[in-house]
């Protein structure tokens, strides 16, 4: 059976993690074939939209420590590989991957939580540009619950989406939060009642596919800047992009509007 799933539709790539036995907890196994379909993803201009969520009753719980995690396949030191702590740092940053190209690729991403948020998962969810919430779902850091300080970019993440005050609560106190709770805090972009998540969501994902991607494109760049470019600097690359975008949007349409005309002789 395989650990990743990937389903496309009008524009639209749906990755979905296929472990639902364990809540689609991570293990090396899933983890490098979920960094590969990212990287597919955002090469591919095919696509316009991705989706990530997980098949079951769950989005993601973290890593599983009972398969050992992403630290399994680490091999005694030896000057070829170096030290554990060195190949567990390279294996891990390699997976980590997942979250930067959800967070970098060049067109917008939507988390679809299904059900339970947990550990690295909060980080992949908040790698996306959106997070789409099942009323089912559940929010929860964990990462206290095993004395680790974090992973797949969720400190980074959290402490941009929802502020440093907010973030703190979330990673010190680890407190489980309903889907409602995760909502009232902007943790969640949208909530939905189960049994239509998996339309709404689509709904907004084949939106986004239709759009205007090299808008798009440009849109997420400013967005990322912002985050840590100082002031002037966004402002230099808004009016860059604003050219950049508009110019390869216009030149689309015209494209289009060609491919309409002859199609109409």
């Amino acid at each position: 059976m395989s650990e990743i799933l990937i389903d496309d539709e009008e524009g639209v790539r749906t990755i979905t993690l296929n472990r639902p036995d364990r809540l689609n907890a991570l293990t090396g196994s899933i983890m490098t074939p979920l960094a590969d379909a990212c990287a597919d993803a955002a090469r591919d201009s095919s696509v316009g939209c991705v989706i990530v969520t997980g098949a079951g009753r769950g989005f993601c719980a973290g890593g599983d420590l009972k398969e050992g995690g992403a630290d399994k396949a680490v091999v005694p030191p030896n000057p070829e590989v170096g030290s554990r702590t060195e190949q567990g740092f390279s294996r891990l940053r390699g997976f980590m991957e997942t979250s930067r190209l959800l967070h970098e690729m060049p067109k917008p991403t939507i988390a679809m939580v299904n059900g339970p948020v947990a550990g690295a998962g909060i980080g992949i969810a908040g790698a996306c540009d959106l997070r789409f919430a099942a009323r089912s779902a559940t929010f929860l850091t964990a990462f206290d619950r095993i004395g680790a300080s974090g992973d797949f970019g969720s400190t980074w993440f959290w402490t941009r989406i929802v502020g440093t005050g907010v973030a703190r609560e979330l990673f010190f106190l680890g407190e489980k939060l309903s889907a409602e709770e995760a909502f009232a805090k902007g943790l969640y972009t949208r909530l939905f009642d189960d049994g239509v998540l998996a339309d709404e969501t689509m709904k907004a994902a084949r939106r986004l596919a239709d759009g205007p991607r090299m808008g798009y494109r440009y849109m997420k760049a400013n967005l990322n800047n912002a985050e840590d470019w100082a002031f002037e600097a966004a402002l230099d690359a808004e009016a860059l992009n604003m050219g950049l975008s508009t110019s390869a949007t216009a030149m689309v349409w015209r494209e289009k509007k060609k491919q309409e005309e002859r199609g109409g002789d």
